[in-house]
Order: C-alpha cells, then sequence, then structure tokens
C-alpha cells in the first residue's frame, strides 16, 4: 500500500496541511476542534507523521540519549521513570544507552548516540572525558550530569547537597552519643562518594573527632556487605556506621544481624543515603538522607530545555536539598523524634 501522506489527511479533514502539521507537532498551536478533525481523518486513514524525515527539516530529533552505568540501586529506575516521562511530556523521546561506570566506558559509545542525532544528553551516574564534552559543546548538543558534579567540566550538573547530607549523617550521630563512627565509602571515582563522605568528615572534625573504622563498599551490595563484617567483628567494633547508599546499607543491616548477631540500633547504628523506597520498610526502618528525584528531574528537564532553545546559554550547576529521614536504624539523640511520614 502506498504510504498515506499529510495532504491526504488534510483534505479529509478540510484543513490546511500546516494545520495538519501542527497537530503532530508537540507543543505547536491548534485548536481542540482541528485537533480532533485531523487526529479522526489520520486514524481513518491509517496515517502516522514521519518523524524520521521532519527531522532533516527541522534539525531537531526530539531525542534525547540517557546514559546510565547500573540499574542496581533502586534510586536510578525510579529517577529515571520520572525522568523519561518528564522528557515525553515535553514531546521528547528517550533512548537508554548503558555503560561502564568509567570514562572510557562512556567513550566507547558516545558516537553511537551523536550518530542519532539526538537533541541533548543525560548522563547518569558517570563521568565524561573532557574530550566528549568538547565535542557536544561544538555540536551544539547539551548535557546534563545527573547525579555527578565534574569540576571545570561545562555541562549542566544536577546533584542532591551531598555534602551537607553527610555533614547532616555526622552530625546527627553525633548528638546521639556515638564516639566511633565508621563509614562505608561508594565507589571512590564518583562525586557522590566523594562529598558525602567529606560532609561525614567535615561534621567529625568540627566535634574534634576523627573517623573510627573506613570501609570500600564501591556501591556493591557483596562489596559492603564484607567491609562491614571485617570492621564490625571485634570488640572495637564502630558504634556507629554511615553507609554512602541504601542499596549497601541493606545487606550490611543484614549481615550484622545474621551473621554478628549485633542488634540494629542496639549494639550499633546504620544510617544510609538515598531514601529508596525499602528504606521505610519494616524490616529496615532505615534512617537515611533523601534524594528528592521530582525536584532533580525537573532541574535536569530545565536545563536541557534551556539549551536546547539557546544553545550559547551558559550551563547551570543545581544543587537540591537532601533533608535526613530519621527512623528506627540509629540510636535517637536526645529530644529528637522520627520523621513523621
Amino acid at each position: 500500500m502506498a504510504r498515506v501522506t499529510a495532504h491526504q489527511v488534510a483534505e479529509r479533514a478540510g484543513v490546511s496541511q500546516s494545520a495538519v502539521s501542527r497537530v503532530f507537532t508537540p507543543g505547536a498551536s491548534v485548536s481542540e476542534t482541528t485537533r480532533k478533525k485531523v487526529r479522526a481523518a489520520a486514524d481513518a486513514l491509517g496515517y502516522r507523521p514521519n518523524v524520521l524525515a521532519r527531522s532533516l527539516i527541522t534539525g531537531k530529533s526530539r531525542i534525547i540519549g540517557l546514559i546510565v552505568a547500573y540499574l542496581d540501586n533502586y534510586f536510578y529506575p525510579e529517577a529515571l521513570e520520572k525522568l523519561s516521562n518528564a522528557l515525553q511530556a515535553e514531546g521528547y523521546h528517550v533512548l537508554v544507552f548503558m555503560v561502564s561506570k568509567t570514562t572510557e566506558g562512556v567513550d566507547r559509545i558516545m558516537d553511537e548516540i551523536l550518530d542519532y542525532q539526538v537533541d541533548g544528553i543525560v548522563v547518569a551516574s558517570v563521568d565524561l572525558s573532557s574530550e566528549l564534552t568538547d565535542r557536544c559543546r561544538a555540536q551544539s548538543v547539551p548535557v546534563v550530569l545527573f547525579n555527578r558534579t565534574q569540576d571545570g567540566a561545562g555541562v549542566n550538573t544536577v546533584t542532591s547537597d551531598n555534602f551537607g547530607g553527610g555533614r547532616a549523617v555526622g552530625e546527627f550521630l553525633i548528638a546521639g552519643g556515638h564516639r566511633r563512627i565508621g563509614y562505608i565509602a561508594g565507589y571512590e571515582g564518583a562525586s557522590t562518594q566523594r562529598d558525602r563522605e567529606a560532609g561525614l568528615l567535615a561534621a567529625l572534625t568540627g566535634a574534634g573527632l576523627t573517623l573510627h573504622a573506613r570501609g570500600d563498599g564501591a556501591f556493591l551490595q557483596d562489596r559492603a556487605r564484607e567491609a562491614a563484617l571485617r570492621m564490625c567483628d571485634g570488640p572495637d567494633r564502630p558504634d556507629a556506621l554511615f553507609i554512602a547508599n541504601d542499596h549497601m546499607a541493606f545487606p550490611v543491616m543484614d549481615a550484622l544481624r545474621a551473621d554478628l548477631g549485633l542488634d540494629v540500633p542496639g549494639d550499633i547504628s546504620v544510617v544510609g543515603y538515598d531514601d529508596v523506597p525499602p528504606a521505610a520498610w519494616p524490616a529496615y526502618d532505615l534512617t537515611t538522607v533523601r534524594q528528592r528525584a521530582n525536584r532533580m528531574v525537573d532541574a535536569t528537564v530545565k536545563a536541557l530545555l534551556r539549551q536546547i532553545a539557546a544553545p550559547g546559554v551558559k550551563p547551570t550547576a543545581d544543587v537540591i536539598d537532601s533533608p535526613l529521614v530519621i527512623r528506627g536504624s540509629a540510636r535517637l539523640p536526645e529530644g529528637m523524634e522520627r520523621t513523621t511520614p
């Protein structure tokens, strides 16, 4: 069968061809009456607009490339679903590319992403090399680092207040009487890991304390569990653990209870970061720092659309406040109550 054209739809609907084009252009101005007539005619004829042909004419693909390293952490599937929905509401489609955490992994796939003539790129949980940022800038493709910062990169960044969140955890644990505070780190190359630990250390320094013990979890559950067992299997164990994200905190809590027979928080307090859904489950009841995914997504979409509309505009660095959510996995300071659900 011959392909149905916009001209045929216009004739059947009794409108101009430009009206048909506006109906199928996201965000274009068109009356509801015209929209209904054109949609009815298109359905009757089996018409679908040629998005690829339109992108060649307009120079806009209406596609956003989304690069993500891993989806094991509950935070990312939830946040990326919100991001995809928000971009679709603005008339964009999302192509997802999975890569390794390293900049080399991103470098290998960037050529493929740019071949799609994407209008913008969101990079979640990984970093970009300076060469890649220069290439994207030269091609007027805006980039947003989601949940990462990168000094001197010249790209938009959106993060929670990782330093402030880490400091809030330290101050909370100190106020609760803890003096042997341990930390289980995430992936050492991540800005989120760096800033959360720096915030914790700032709180300890302010109280005249030092970090009692440190383990490397690399944002991996098995490594975090092993680190916790090494740190806590002995008389000089920490009396509190701050773990760089909830994804690692859950197996740590399981190991402390099942393998070492410790009570949480009676023997040891545990605090995480992210506030993913299982943190509120009774089995964990995890005190944690909340990443406001909705606000992070809003900031990401605004940054993208701003630079798509005006490629020369200066990149922004959005830092979203991150409140401490107090539940039952850590000893409460005197006079402090659990966070209201």
